[in-house]
């Protein structure tokens, strides 16, 4: 996991907008990020002050030698290769080495535990709280113990500090126990632990209700996230039928398949009242078809003592299972380039400083793309924000404050060169009177000297009549 996570974790330089929001809100000092999360973002302001004090240090120290784009990911390779030993050691402790070992090497090889172990946002953190929280849970119904307990508590309480959807793993917990028909106590203490987690949770949980807004932009889940959890899914139930004998009170399947399947069935049923499903917010679940699907392949392996036709059965399954890397190879070259990922925000900086003309306006087109901004300020050095009246440190928010539309359409008639910023043909466009002020001038009052095409992000000159010389 460690080796995966650190080829091509550069991604060629390119930071995508989540990665640039964690980068800027990281870099602020902590008076000011702690009022910007009393207005934005607070469900992960945890994680932004854990990379705020990362940075602190990595600033000075590495990042010379290894650049932003290493700093932002190398928290996520370090916790998502954590997570890959507790899958591996909760796979020994369910069912056997061999069985940990399959599924340790599982969970590193799916797509996307590789793509969330090179992005700069909590999720892989979580992904391995959860994973260690149950190896806890697993001890603590073997041989119950107030510290194992006290223990679990604490990862899962953090887990959902870090995210608040990690509390959906609490209900596969609570299956678990309920499935492995444990002693009452047993029961007893693991809800006890289950309501202090959320009573810890609850704070930050009714605070960031507030801010529901944030995710307005979600809509029905993207098919191809939906594909992949189905995929996986009757992968992981197909694998549950094979039999293997679990070693503790708690067995493979009543662990695996509920970490499987109830997070983002959850996470599903919640999205029928308010949007809400990205397969990132649950990626724990991938941890129940690692335990699933290594021990099957466990069984599958193991040195038979059987007749020919058996072992030739077997035979098959370890090509077929060799094969898998194979296969998944150009999947796993796609995400460690920097078209697998929405916007490039890297090359829209450079793109953008090779065509602007020191003294040009600048536009953000929607105003929340002026994150685009934050790796790389010194590419946008010379120009004119012209629709920003207070910056997003200064007004303890992602994206700053803009002018009324008025006043923006006034600052764009007075000046020759507009440098756009805006999203490419397609996006639905914001309706503020900002945003209306904007694409009204730039209509009316402006033509197009030239535009280039970056990934995720269309750059565009403006002009007044006679303005388009120069640029590039």
């Amino acid at each position: 996991m460690l080796l995966l996570g650190a080829w091509g974790i550069r991604r060629q330089g390119a930071i995508w907008r989540d990665e640039a929001v964690t980068y800027d809100m990281a870099h602020r000092g902590l008076a000011d990020l702690g009022g910007t999360l009393l207005h934005v973002d607070v469900v992960h302001g945890l994680y932004y002050a854990l990379m705020h004090f990362w940075f602190a240090g990595y600033d000075v120290t590495l990042r010379g030698a290894w650049g932003d784009a290493v700093g932002l990911r190398l928290p996520s390779v370090v916790a998502m290769t954590v997570a890959a030993v507790g899958v591996a050691l909760l796979g020994e402790r369910l069912v056997g080495r061999r069985a940990g070992l399959c599924a340790g090497c599982t969970f590193a090889l799916i797509p996307v535990v590789q793509q969330y172990a090179q992005e700069g946002r909590s999720y892989a953190t979580v992904c391995a709280l959860v994973v260690w929280a149950s190896y806890l849970l697993v001890l603590a119904a073997a041989r119950p113990r107030r510290g194992l307990w006290v223990g679990y508590t604490a990862l899962m309480l953090v887990a959902c500090l870090l995210h608040e959807f990690a509390s959906l793993a609490l209900p596969a917990h609570g299956a678990a126990v309920v499935l492995a028909r444990l002693p009452r106590r047993v029961l007893r203490a693991w809800l006890l632990c289950a309501v202090t987690t959320l009573a810890g949770l609850a704070p930050l949980a009714v605070f960031s209700t507030r801010q529901s807004a944030q995710i307005s932009w979600l809509m029905w889940p993207d098919p191809v996230q939906l594909l992949t959890f189905a995929v996986l899914a009757v992968l992981g139930v197909a694998c549950a039928r094979v039999r293997v004998r679990s070693r503790g009170p708690i067995g493979l399947r009543a662990l695996g398949v509920p970490l499987l399947l109830l997070p983002t069935l959850l996470l599903l049923l919640l999205s029928h009242v308010e949007p809400a499903y990205v397969d990132r917010y649950v990626l724990y679940y991938v941890v129940g078809f690692a335990l699933l699907a290594g021990a099957a392949l466990a069984r599958l392996l193991r040195p038979a003592g059987e007749s020919g036709q058996t072992r030739g059965r077997r035979l098959r399954w370890a090509v077929t299972a060799g094969l898998v890397p194979v296969v998944l190879l150009p999947v796993n070259v796609h995400l460690r380039s920097p078209d697998s990922r929405v916007d490039d925000v890297t090359a829209i900086a450079h793109a953008l400083g090779e065509v602007a003309e020191p003294g040009d306006g600048l536009l953000f087109m929607p105003s929340r793309r002026r994150i685009w901004r934050a790796t790389l300020p010194h590419e946008f050095r010379g120009l004119y924000d012209l629709a920003l009246a207070e910056s997003p440190s200064a007004s303890h928010t992602l994206y700053g404050t803009e002018r009324s539309g008025d006043a923006i359409r006034d600052r764009m008639l007075a000046t020759r060169r507009i440098v756009v910023a805006g999203d490419p043909d397609g996006q639905p466009v914001d309706d503020n009177d900002q945003e209306i002020a904007k694409r009204s001038t730039l209509h009316t009052a402006f033509t197009i000297c030239h535009t280039v095409q970056v990934r995720g992000a269309r750059i565009t000159v403006y002009g007044r009549p006679g303005a388009c010389g120069g640029g590039g």
